[in-house]
């Protein structure tokens, strides 16, 4: 057989096989929705739970570290009042006061910081994995062949269902007791 022929053969068959492909699934419709996990995840009310918990957490840490910033403040200001009355010891001892405590309000402000950041990746892990859950539960109780995620340039009104499965979760979140 010559090249010209081998290559007619299999242009054929690649057309009587996507012929063969295509018309059963033509066939069956396939639902497809598109949903923004991020939008979901932002506007839950397990967000807001989330939030308000590690706000609640981190309330007290939170209540030190600005204890100490005052009180830095407030020895800054004690000793720029009296400098001019200082002797010289007296000024050394305040200024190694001042760097004390500044050095204890940083390390308290960066333990502070990683260990927020920390505990919310955490939460927010939880969540998303969450909000994956309700995406998955609701596109199998709905009949959904397909649901696409981020990275979608456009979506028309018709196949998003992120208000839909907003809903749902909410409605999930409202019906769990808290």
């Amino acid at each position: 057989m010559s090249f010209m022929k081998k290559q007619l053969v299999k242009t054929a068959l690649g057309v009587a096989l996507v012929c063969a492909f295509a018309f059963p699934a033509s066939a069956q419709e396939t639902k497809v929705g598109v949903v923004s996990l991020q939008a979901i995840v932002e506007r839950a009310p397990q967000t807001k739970a989330v939030m308000d918990a590690l706000r609640e957490e981190f309330a007290p840490r939170e209540r030190e570290i600005v204890a100490k910033q005052k009180e830095i403040e407030e020895l800054q200001a004690k000793v720029q009042k009296d400098l001019a009355v200082m002797g010289d010891t007296e000024r050394r001892n305040a200024e190694k006061n001042l760097r004390d405590l500044s050095r204890e309000f940083e390390r308290l402000r960066t333990e502070y910081q990683e260990d927020s950041n920390l505990r919310q990746n955490e939460e927010f892990g939880v969540l998303q994995r969450s909000m994956l859950k309700e995406v998955q539960d609701y596109a199998q109780a709905q009949g959904y062949d397909l649901i696409v995620g981020d990275g979608v340039l456009y979506v028309s009104a018709g196949v998003n269902i992120t208000e839909d499965v907003l809903n749902a979760v909410i409605a999930n979140y409202e019906a769990t007791p808290q």
